[in-house]
């Protein structure tokens, strides 16, 4: 793959505690923008740019979820420098942050310290019918069914076009993921999740608790899909009180 892998928002401070974010399905890296303006300079955020999409549209999308997170184990590997990292996943993102977190731990012993999945069922939870969309029509639908910003893109054919290509390679990928049962993350996780979701329920959420010995939170936002669209500096504090003092620029000491 050619392109660069993370895109960086802001300026972060000197040390800062670093967050790799990866977008939903059909998203892209702008995805978190709003996300990291909220965070304070202690976060820096990472945010992964999946081939097919907007500066890396040229590209081919990567239509196997295993692939995506090894080719992006990798890129972690070589942007994380050594510094601990957290991993935050939206919908399609949680899976691959998660199935990313798996690489890691097995093939270099050490993965994120924290793994933030919003928007998801557990993958041990079995297949979401949600995910075997056939077509483009059905794919608009859903989109429009989920809701939030990316659904305004239905009323532009312009925009259409130039996102349908990645949002078949997403969909594809989904639609033959599997989960592989195999030793649990040790890291802890925080799952969070829209009250008003239509493809996930809060316990189907809650689920994410058996794949980590570490300890599990749920945290229930009010939206649906996309919640974290209308409650962004919600889930920013959310993400700095589990991160620690670290995250808040405040001495851990």
């Amino acid at each position: 793959m050619r392109g660069a892998w993370f895109r960086r928002f802001g300026t972060a401070d000197a040390g800062a505690r670093r967050l790799f974010c990866f977008p939903h399905a059909g998203g892209a890296a702008s995805a978190y923008l709003r996300l990291s303006q909220a965070l304070p300079p202690a976060v820096e955020v990472l945010s992964a740019q999946y081939p097919g999409r907007q500066d890396r549209r040229l590209e081919p999308g990567v239509e196997d979820i295993g692939v995506l997170a090894d080719l992006l184990a990798e890129q972690v590997r070589r942007e994380s420098g050594g510094r601990p990292y957290a991993f935050f996943g939206h919908s399609m993102g949680a899976v691959v942050a998660y199935e990313t977190a798996r690489r890691l731990r097995r093939k270099a012993g050490s993965g994120p310290f924290h793994l933030f999945v919003s928007g998801r069922s557990a993958p041990s939870t079995g297949p979401r019918r949600s995910d075997q969309l056939l077509g483009d029509a059905q794919l608009r639908a859903e989109i429009r069914r989920l809701g939030g910003t990316g659904s305004r893109v239905l009323d532009d054919p312009e925009l259409m076009e130039m996102i349908m290509p990645a949002l078949r390679a997403d969909y594809r990928a989904l639609a033959g993921y599997a989960w592989e049962p195999g030793q649990p993350l040790d890291c802890p996780l925080t799952v969070l999740v829209g009250d008003a979701d239509p493809v996930v329920t809060v316990e189907e959420a809650a689920a994410w608790e058996g794949l980590s010995t570490a300890s599990t939170a749920v945290r229930v936002f009010t939206g649906g899909h996309f919640y974290l669209d209308d409650r962004t500096q919600d889930v920013a504090e959310a993400i700095v009180s589990r991160l620690g003092a670290g995250a808040r620029g405040e001495s851990a000491a």
